[in-house]
């Protein structure tokens, strides 16, 4: 890194904790974007080797992300 940055950025502290959020997800959003350059883990590799191995075994253990994703809206998003 060539120059030091304010931690946290000029103007950060005054804004809502939903802003504070959004600017957090722009910012990895923009750092996901150079896939080519992050590194992968190899224990990551290792887990989804695994995962998928185990779902082969059994294929029917699995469900659908809409499913999981309206579970866990109806957990989480009603908590708030």
């Amino acid at each position: 890194m060539a120059q030091s940055l304010l931690i946290p950025p000029p103007g950060f502290d005054s804004l809502s904790i939903d802003e504070k959020i959004d600017y957090v997800e722009s910012l990895w959003d923009t750092i996901a974007h150079a896939e080519e350059v992050l590194p992968v883990p190899d224990w990551h590799r290792q887990v989804i080797r695994e995962r998928l191995q185990e779902h082969r075994a059994s294929p029917d253990s699995a469900r659908p992300w809409s499913e999981v994703r309206l579970e866990l809206e109806q957990k989480y998003l009603t908590r708030r």
